[in-house]
């Protein structure tokens, strides 16, 4: 329930005219004429149509997809630096992760989907091909780091289209 106690400060009326429209454009009018705190908007739904904005399932599983490709990069980057550690198992994101945020955005639920997170996990069909008992491959690693390389330009390009509506809805102009 919004709090209605800043609703009881007085509301000056605005008068417009061309004069003045300059100052509109720059956003410095409401300053003097709304003493509102940001529950007193969340009660005439500004603030609930952008909180609806970032909790739409597909940007909330890009972004969920985008802390794995960070997370992986780390790892990979861990892998290759123990390239010549003995004994060294490869480390990657969790196999189930992939499959949970599959089964989270099918769903729909955004509590689903914001419970989904990525972890590391030794990486058990990884083989050792040296008598050391490492199993990170150089060309593996490569080849993965140009995947994960990839698949970050493409959740960073969904999530940058989601927040390029955001701007165009709030200032009326493409960016």
């Amino acid at each position: 329930m919004p709090d209605k106690s800043c609703r009881q400060s007085p509301v000056h009326p605005v008068i417009f005219s061309y004069r003045t429209a300059s100052v509109f454009r720059k956003g410095r009018f409401y300053w003097r004429f709304f003493t509102w705190h940001h529950r007193c908007l969340a009660g005439v739904g500004i603030y609930n149509m952008i909180e609806a904005l970032f909790n739409q399932p597909n940007y909330l599983a890009a972004n969920k997809a985008l802390d794995a490709v960070v997370l992986r990069e780390g790892a990979i980057s861990n892998n290759i630096a123990n390239l010549e550690t003995p004994g060294y198992k490869r480390v990657d994101l969790a196999s189930s992760f992939q499959s949970e945020l599959e089964r989270a955005t099918a769903a729909g639920d955004p509590q689903q989907i914001n419970s989904v997170t990525p972890s590391l996990a030794v990486d058990t069909t990884a083989t050792a091909s040296s008598m050391d008992g490492n199993t990170v491959h150089l060309e593996n690693e490569l080849m993965q780091m140009n995947q994960n390389s990839m698949t970050h330009s493409l959740e960073t390009q969904l999530i940058s289209g989601t927040l390029a509506k955001l701007q165009m809805a709030i200032t009326g102009k493409n960016a």
